[in-house]
């Protein structure tokens, strides 16, 4: 290809995932790419077993730990299989055959983590939407824990439906464990809470080939034993994530967005912003004299995937099809579901929200 027929105008980038990354870890990452300073080859080429990659491993978690607020008694760790390897890894580790665990079901991806689950033992669903097709978040007085559960699971944030946990439940001393694949790095909160947290890395830290979870010591050691080797989260705490060779280039990429969230300020800061842009385009849609109208309640809206309809899937295909051509991307709604969906994880501009609710506009009046 020649160089002239590269595109090099960024254009925004709605997608739910793999996802838009920080423009200044971008062009790190690219003048580093060929040669990382004072070591003479690319991060691609690294050793896993060397000092370099060791040293880029160890201060990534570092500074996950630094802007999570993550306790010493918690373990950070890099797997592979994405969030979906979690659903099967949980509950062989921790669900008991003749045991049960609890799960709040509020959208596709806590139907699926409940699918793997009931290969291993028995399922309670503890709370869930479906019955208004996932609009909502359960509220804490709907919950309804059993009483020997191994462990409670949900999704705080639905990418498909456009809905978000604005609390985190109550469990008691039941084990809390969350997905958090599409809102980690979104704004503060307290792993103190939670036993396991686990989040595809593909839309708030970094690009797609990891999975980032974060363990307490004390669930660990309930897992069970003589598991499949790569299945095991004690093997893979016990060798720090390199039992094997770990998805390198992504970590490296991780702990850039890392620091740059650190530099940005950190996650009270990302919180802030991350409400703002949401706030421009849900104030497009309900201004719009029911022209536009989100799936989710507004109790209940993410600020990570703000998912819409028009009066027509006509209307949505002509939608797509225009910003598209103004320089919009990855609007078109999850396939299950249909209509919009505007993405703005952390990395997404205001000024991006804000020309596609000019553009949401503009295109109601010429419908």
């Amino acid at each position: 290809m020649n160089v002239t027929d590269v595109t090099t105008e960024r254009i925004y980038n709605f997608s739910a995932g793999p996802a838009i990354l920080p423009e200044p870890v971008l062009r790190q990452a690219q003048r580093d790419l060929f040669s990382l300073p004072g070591v003479g080859m690319s991060v691609l080429e690294l050793s896993h077993r060397g000092k370099v990659f060791e040293g880029i491993l160890e201060k990534t978690q570092q500074d996950l730990a630094a802007l999570l607020g993550i306790p010493s008694n918690y373990k950070i760790l890099f797997l592979q299989g994405g969030a979906s390897m979690q659903f099967s890894m949980i509950a062989m580790n921790f669900l008991p055959r003749t045991g049960s665990a609890d799960y709040i079901n509020t959208g596709e991806w806590s139907k699926k983590a409940i699918k793997e689950a009931k290969r291993v033992g028995t399922v309670h669903v503890a709370g869930t939407s479906e019955e208004t097709n996932f609009d909502r978040i359960p509220s804490q007085q709907e919950l309804s824990f059993s009483s020997g559960a191994a462990y409670v699971h949900y999704t705080s944030n639905n990418t498909i439906f456009g809905t978000e946990f604005s609390y985190v439940p109550s469990v008691g001393r039941h084990h809390l464990v969350c997905d958090m694949s599409s809102d980690i790095l979104s704004g503060p909160i307290d792993v103190s809470r939670f036993s396991l947290i686990y989040a595809g890395t593909q839309k708030n830290m970094g690009p797609a080939g990891a999975t980032c979870c974060i363990i307490c010591d004390d669930f660990l050691e309930t897992a069970a034993e003589g598991l499949h080797t790569m299945l095991d989260y004690k093997v893979m705490a016990s060798n720090n994530s390199l039992y094997n060779t770990p998805p390198c280039f992504t970590i490296y990429m991780v702990g850039l967005v890392a620091k740059y969230l650190l530099d940005e300020g950190g996650l009270t800061v990302m919180a802030e912003r991350n409400r703002k842009k949401a706030a421009v385009i849900y104030d497009a849609i309900d201004s719009s004299d029911g022209f536009y109208r989100g799936h989710a309640r507004p109790d209940s809206r993410s600020r990570m995937n703000i998912t819409f309809r028009l009066p027509s899937e006509e209307l949505e295909k002509r939608f797509v099809a225009e910003s598209e051509s103004a320089g919009f991307s990855g609007l078109k709604g999850h396939r299950s579901v249909g209509g919009l969906r505007a993405s703005v994880y952390n990395a997404f501009p205001l000024a991006g929200c804000e020309a596609l609710a000019q553009f949401m506009d503009g295109f109601r009046r010429g419908a």
